[in-house]
Parts: structure tokens; C-alpha cells; sequence
């Protein structure tokens, strides 16, 4: 799965990035190296305009963890972090999506875990680790979102919607295989076009769109046990941890 990860970058360089053609100023979220799920994150789609019907690529905020238009309440998006590449389609809770609702989740790396085993003076714990593209570019997370409405307010009230979406994840491989089974997919920026056009409804079209970030050119690194405890933030959860003659 893909349970945590980064996405430093600011607003307007991902406008840059992405080829956005509509943002709203007002609408900020701050750096976070360690997002985790139900935080809103940073996220690409394309959309026609209310007024115009005129297809734009929006940057927007969206919480992570998809919420189904069905769904009786919103709880249930904690549980539906990740949507697996290989039911994607087929799934109840994501093939609507995955057929008009898809989007990108701009991203600098994603965390993983080891189970380290106790030792003399030390209890066992989890050890996190950083993987990212070996050159630091950006990555564009494959990612689903859906609309759902909170129908005990008034339609017209902007409260009432909730923008959720989802990570699509496939088997491991290189550097993320040896760390933890499962890994996000992403979408190479030749592919951008055909990723976010919600006309494009063909599943195997679109499956055959994902593929691995950066081309499977990732590496691995164990960084700061501060990341376990998603209250911790900041650029400094990439260090190293301390050797044993540090600790």
C-alpha cells in the first residue's frame, strides 16, 4: 500500500509543472513531508467549467481517502486509501471513478516500513524509509476522486460536498520491492492528456497508461523515526536516523 508521503512543493510551481489552467490563490495548503491519510493534498484533474462547459486542468485540494457517492457517511474514505491496480476497475467503490473521475497527486517520495526485530537495549520497531526518484524529480501519483454529498445540509451549501480520491497501487519492484510489497503508480507526462480527459473511458486504455514513477529509477533510504507519528512534519524527517553508537 501507500500509507504516507511528501509533497513539498508550492502551489504555483505545480501550475508550472502540470500545465494547470485553473487555481484558485485563496485555496493554500502547506509543504508536508509527511502526509498521511484524510489530509487534503494537492491533486490535478480536469473538469468542464460550471458556467462555460469548457474542459480545464484545475490544482485543488482534495481529502485523501475516497469517499463513494453511495457511501452512508464519509468515515469509510480512511479505509479506501489506495485502490489496487489489479480490481481498479471492478471495484464497486472505484470503477465509476476510475472510468471518468481520475486525477494526479503531485508527490516528492512515499514512505514505507520495515519490522526491525528487538535487540540488547532496544525494543522492536517499525522502520521507515524515504523512496523517490534517483534524480528528485517530481512524481504524478495515478490517483482516483469522487464527489459525495452530505445530505443533511442544503444542496447549495458548499459544506455539504466532500472531494475525496484515492492512490492506485501495484506490486513492488527494484528499490520499493525490497522495502514493502506494494507501490503507487504513476502517470509519465506524455500521458498526462489521456490520464485526466474524462472522455476517455476505456479501461484497458487507461491501465495501460500506469506505470512505476520515474520508470522503476528509484532509490530507497531509511530516514528519521519522527515519521512514524503523523504529527511530525517538516524537512528534517528525511535525515538519516542515528547510528547505534549515536543512539
Amino acid at each position: 500500500m501507500c500509507g504516507r508521503y511528501a509533497s513539498s512543493r508550492k502551489p504555483e510551481d505545480l501550475v508550472e509543472l502540470f500545465e494547470v489552467t485553473r487555481w484558485n490563490p485563496t485555496e493554500t495548503l502547506a509543504p508536508s513531508w509527511n502526509v498521511a491519510p484524510t489530509d487534503d493534498v494537492w491533486a490535478v484533474l480536469e473538469r468542464p467549467d460550471r458556467e462555460t462547459g469548457e474542459l480545464g486542468r484545475e490544482l485543488r485540494a482534495l481529502r485523501w481517502g475516497l469517499v463513494p457517492s453511495w457511501a452512508k457517511d464519509p468515515s469509510v474514505g480512511s479505509r479506501m486509501i489506495n485502490a489496487r491496480v489489479e480490481t481498479v476497475h471492478e471495484k464497486p467503490a472505484f470503477r465509476r471513478a476510475f472510468t471518468k473521475r481520475r486525477c494526479l497527486l503531485p508527490a516528492d517520495g512515499f514512505y514505507e516500513w520495515t519490522a526491525e526485530p528487538a535487540a540488547e537495549g532496544r525494543k522492536a520497531y517499525k522502520q521507515p524509509w524515504y523512496i523517490a526518484p534517483e534524480d528528485s524529480a517530481p512524481m504524478a501519483l495515478a490517483g482516483l476522486y469522487e464527489w459525495w454529498r452530505d445530505k443533511t445540509r442544503d444542496e447549495d451549501d458548499p459544506l455539504a460536498w466532500w472531494a475525496t480520491c484515492t492512490i492506485i497501487t501495484t506490486e513492488a519492484t527494484d528499490a520499493a520491492g525490497r522495502v514493502h510489497p506494494r507501490m503507487p503508480l504513476a502517470i509519465e507526462r506524455p500521458d498526462f492528456e489521456a490520464w485526466l480527459d474524462p472522455s476517455h473511458q476505456d479501461p484497458h486504455e487507461l491501465r495501460a497508461l500506469l506505470t512505476e514513477p520515474a520508470a522503476g529509477h528509484l532509490a530507497a533510504r531509511q530516514v528519521s523515526l519522527a515519521v512514524n507519528n503523523v504529527r511530525n512534519n517538516g524537512p528534517e524527517l528525511l535525515d538519516p536516523p542515528p547510528t547505534p553508537a549515536d543512539a
